[in-house]
């Protein structure tokens, strides 16, 4: 079910940015809100949206654009996770120079902001610039966000480095929010401005989308993504005091926006070209949704995924109470349950159906996993002595979707035994049944001489997409496994061994 028109978007999305790159003397400061690459949420809540649809874009535009990357010494330094890789945010800029490299589009320099002498900053740093990738550092703005005077003066932007950039378009990104993208973006420009050049400022971020209802389930769908940081929809007050239109952002720019305004008439010694954080916005999306309902559904579902994601980081500690809480009133205000997610009550019930099992021989906690496939087929699995649920229930997907009969094993016990024995053998581990990884490479290795195994191996990327739950927190090789086959998985928050270590 298709519910965005990514072609159509990109044609609006790329004539509104040049548009605004002609209204500042074509020299325009683009601040690239959100993920540049496998935006998986915008996936999620817009079906049909490309997660890499912002890297088309960019090709569109790269004969007209520098690109600038903006990483917070911050988050360097206390190694913060990007939830869907599962790798650092400077990890995950180093795949993101990489990625545009691979798309023909260069990074100009690498940002990092708020800078202090992090020792982990500077081994960054080093790192990048060994590989002759030019490196800035931006201490924090002196007298930001009251002292205006200070803020827009050398002692404040000026201290900033000025990054040289030849293309009327420089598109400032990050891995995350709070980047440092909009102290990066106007102190490029009050560089300019010192040099004659009247450059402008405009922000690209696709949520809250600020054509569509305050409560329509896509903006929810953003608040739950943010209820961790805190970040809540509302009517933007200043465009409907300047236009008398109603308009949706998001508490952190209203919050800015008098601020912003400030400095940026400081900045170019005249009045501001905007007169609303709407108005600096060139998100097209909305105009790109054909079938509100089935939005409106992946959206509600989102909620759902963003609830059951806090209550496992709750209990693992990354996150508190109150981030679960609010997310379960959203889940309220739409009149849902957790259950509603499909997926939920079939994983329990597997689990449930393993313990009440005798012959199962399994003297530990059950874990039960279930997966809706594009077909609305549920399929179900659960964990045993040789393997975990995640592998159990991929195993016997892959096997229907092959249509392979029962009495064919996949992996036959030789393979197995060696994997287990290799693990308490040699590795000295005391786990011994079989992860989804695990289960993967000797899923391979017995394709290479079984023809049932090959079939089914090749259904793997039939599951891209899918749903799952599972009763338990997936181990790290679940995780890893089910995050490379693509699925949107979810877990109830309890743990899958009563072992404080995990591996």
């Amino acid at each position: 079910m298709i519910g965005f028109d990514n072609e159509y978007y990109i044609r609006q999305q790329t004539r509104s940015i040049l548009e605004r790159v002609e209204r500042f003397n074509n020299k325009l400061y683009l601040e690239f809100g959100g993920k540049l690459l496998h935006d998986y949420h915008a996936a999620r809540v817009l079906p049909g949206y490309d997660s890499n649809v912002k890297m088309r874009l960019l090709q569109e535009l790269k004969d007209k654009a520098d690109v600038l990357l903006c990483i917070y010494a911050g988050d360097i330094e206390r190694k913060k996770i990007r939830a869907d890789f599962g790798i650092t945010y400077d990890s995950d800029a180093l795949k993101l120079i990489d990625d545009l490299k691979a798309c023909g589009i260069i990074v100009g320099g690498v940002i990092i902001t708020r800078f202090d002498g992090q020792p982990a900053a500077i081994l960054f740093k080093n790192k990048l610039e060994r590989r002759g990738i030019k490196v800035y550092t931006h201490p924090y703005t002196k007298g930001y966000p009251t002292d205006i005077e200070l803020i827009v003066s050398d002692q404040g932007y000026g201290q900033n480095s000025y990054i040289q950039t030849t293309k009327p378009l420089v598109i400032v990104t990050g891995p995350g929010p709070g980047s440092g993208k909009l102290a990066t973006c106007l102190s490029q420009m009050y560089h300019d401005h010192k040099e004659g050049i009247r450059s402008g400022y405009a922000k690209f971020e696709t949520f809250p989308i600020w054509n569509l209802p305050l409560k329509h389930p896509v903006n929810v769908a953003y608040e739950a993504a943010t209820a961790d940081i805190k970040d809540f929809n509302l009517i933007d007050p200043f465009h409907l005091e300047a236009y008398g239109v109603t308009a949706v952002n998001y508490n952190r720019d209203v919050e800015v926006f008098p601020v912003l305004r400030r400095i940026l008439e400081k900045i170019t010694g005249g009045e501001s070209f905007y007169r609303s954080p709407t108005d600096m916005g060139v998100n097209r999306a909305g105009f790109a949704i054909i079938d509100d309902d089935i939005v409106q559904e992946a959206s509600k579902q989102e909620v759902i995924r963003r609830y059951f994601r806090y209550q496992c980081e709750y209990v693992m500690g990354f996150n508190e109470k109150d981030a679960v809480q609010r997310v379960e009133l959203l889940i309220r205000d739409f009149n849902l349950v957790p259950e509603d997610r499909e997926v939920v009550i079939p994983a329990r019930s597997a689990a449930i159906e393993a313990q009440n099992d005798t012959t199962r021989g399994n003297d530990g906690i059950y874990c039960g996993a279930a997966i809706r496939l594009r077909d609305g087929r549920i399929i179900t699995g659960s964990n045993s002595p040789l393997m975990h649920a995640a592998s159990s229930l991929i195993l016997r997907t892959i096997k229907h979707l092959a249509e392979i009969p029962a009495q064919i094993e996949l992996l036959p016990v030789t393979i197995i035994e060696s994997v287990r024995n290799f693990k308490t053998e040699i590795l000295k581990e005391k786990s011994v049944s079989l992860d989804l990884e695990e289960a993967l490479v000797a899923l391979s290795i017995s394709a290479a001489s079984s023809p049932a195994a090959q079939f089914a191996l090749q259904k793997v990327k039939e599951l891209k997409g899918c749903e799952v739950h599972m009763t338990h927190i997936p181990t790290p090789g679940d995780e890893a496994g089910l995050r490379r086959l693509g699925v949107n998985v979810t877990s109830d928050p309890n743990f899958a061994s009563n072992n404080l270590f995990i591996t």
